[in-house]
């Protein structure tokens, strides 16, 4: 009877040869005791740095996988530090806010001839040429034309740069969202802000890099939810930390009232053992890393999280300033104030938005452009306008970039059924201030109506290019390789809006 050959048992799947496993089990210890000293004596985060100063910066190295966050430089000076993007979810209306149109006004209730129906969301529902119900007036030095829905907002026009241009791909709400977000109009990519945190890292290593804020009135989270400050497929360290709209701020941040500091402290220190352990066997592996770091920021936070996010600690002028004293701004009034806190303690993006879910709910002014914009105003003139003055009066707007915009404009026609207005993906208004922006300054221009963008006309990848520039970034050399090509936040397109740096 023919004997059965001898079976060897195969290599772990990790290692190739056993002498690759000696090689790497051998210098991981020593580099895993190197790295304990460096860390002891504060040098960590330099070697992150270091290793990381690359081409496409934020790639991950075995030094910086032990700190994801670890702040890393740009790729050239950067004129912001942190960015605070005051989001108007639902699309507001360009030419009831900031673009001043008084063709509007000579044409309305007559028909615009050549129109295309399916501009639109609701193509059964186009109606006549109409003015907005909104007066305009000029203000500051820079002459801009503003709103009377933004009296507050108004005062600060010197200090912004409008990007009158903007235009989008798409005229629904979620793809919008995911495009102004991500840079694609699907969902599944890094958002803006993991981008940025991945690139650049945070100087606070107590506080997420990257923390969102949603609508605190139960009016629910922006159309396609979390995925809108998701990291896609970047380490999922680098997503954005939601605060609860209502209750604590974030969920689970106290320890178990049975166990002590100390007791969770030698938790914690022996499941990091481990997964270091793992971590050497698995080099540059940027999901175990970020899960590492995610227990140590986790119990970092328990600490700063709340003394962050205590605005009660904050004066009474200094709360009024943000309409803390009003109701029907409050809710935004303590977010602004929060991202205010936030960024002085080094988060690196924070991201508010105006508005919840449903069309009503939010700047989707299908019914009543009127009453539906005059009251989201309502909501955010005073704390916008606080948020400038005190980062000014700080010292901090020179090194906050501070942005506001919706996901598209809307057309300057009648809704058929009311007296709101459609989608326009054609054209929408972005302002910039702080951060090394031009200060008073108008950029780009739309057709007499306002339908569409004409001149300068500034894409979704232009403003994420000439965000990160002003970060100190490349947009073309910001990489991260998935599915075996390198992506990137711009894709292969986008040009940085050099007229509206100072």
């Amino acid at each position: 009877m023919d004997r059965e050959p001898h079976l060897f048992a195969a290599p772990h799947p990790v290692f190739a040869t056993r002498r690759e496993f000696l090689k790497l089990t051998g210098s991981g210890l020593g580099l895993l005791a190197l790295a304990g000293l460096l860390d002891k004596q504060g040098l960590l985060t330099a070697s992150a740095e270091a290793a990381t100063a690359l081409p496409a910066i934020g790639l991950p190295t075995t030094a910086a996988n032990l700190n994801p966050l670890a702040p890393h430089p740009g790729h050239f000076p950067a004129r912001a530090k942190s960015v605070i993007w005051l989001f108007m979810n639902g699309g507001p209306s360009h030419v009831d806010t900031w673009d001043y149109k008084p063709e509007l006004i000579k044409r309305d209730g007559q028909e615009y001839k050549g129109f295309d129906k399916n501009t639109g969301f609701f193509v059964d529902q186009v109606g006549p040429i109409m003015k907005s119900p909104f007066a305009f007036k000029q203000y500051g030095k820079s002459g801009t034309w503003a709103s009377e829905i933004f009296p507050n907002m108004s005062r600060h026009v010197d200090d912004m740069a409008f990007i009158h241009s903007c235009y989008t791909e798409t005229n629904n709400h979620s793809p919008a969202l995911f495009e102004i977000n991500t840079g694609m109009n699907r969902m599944g990519f890094p958002s803006v802000g993991a981008w940025v945190t991945y690139g650049l890292g945070s100087e606070s290593q107590n506080l997420p890099g990257f923390v969102v804020m949603y609508d605190t009135l139960g009016r629910g989270l922006p159309k396609g939810y979390a995925q809108n400050w998701g990291a896609g497929f970047l380490p999922g360290v680098y997503q954005g930390t939601a605060l609860n709209g209502q209750g604590a701020p974030i969920n689970d941040l106290n320890r178990n009232a049975h166990m002590s500091d100390a007791q969770q402290r030698s938790q914690l220190n022996f499941l990091s053992r481990l997964n270091h352990e793992h971590l050497q066997q698995s080099s540059n592996d940027g999901e175990l890393a970020a899960r590492i770091e995610s227990f140590e920021l986790a119990y970092r936070m328990q600490m700063a999280a709340p003394e962050a996010l205590d605005i009660e600690k904050e004066d009474e002028p200094i709360k009024k300033l943000y309409g803390l004293d009003d109701k029907r701004c409050a809710h935004f009034g303590k977010q602004c104030l929060m991202a205010r806190r936030l960024v002085e303690r080094g988060v690196r993006f924070v991201q508010i938005y105006s508005g919840g879910e449903e069309n009503e709910k939010s700047w989707d002014g299908h019914l009543n452009i009127e009453s539906n914009h005059r009251g989201f105003a309502g909501e955010t003139d005073v704390p916008i306008a606080g948020l400038f003055t005190d980062l000014k009066q700080r010292g901090l707007l020179d090194s906050t970039l501070v942005i506001w915009c919706g996901e598209f404009g809307r057309l300057p026609l009648v809704q058929k059924g009311g007296t709101g207005r459609d989608h326009n993906p054609h054209a929408f208004t972005t302002w910039m201030a702080g951060g090394g922006v031009k200060a008073g300054v108008h950029y780009g221009t739309t057709d007499e109506l306002g339908h569409k963008a004409v001149e300068n006309r500034v894409s979704i990848n232009d403003l994420h290019a000439t965000i990160l520039h002003l970060l100190g970034i490349d947009h073309t050399k910001l990489t991260y390789r998935f599915n075996s090509r390198n992506y990137r936040l711009t894709d292969v397109a986008g040009e940085v809006v050099r007229d509206i740096l100072a």
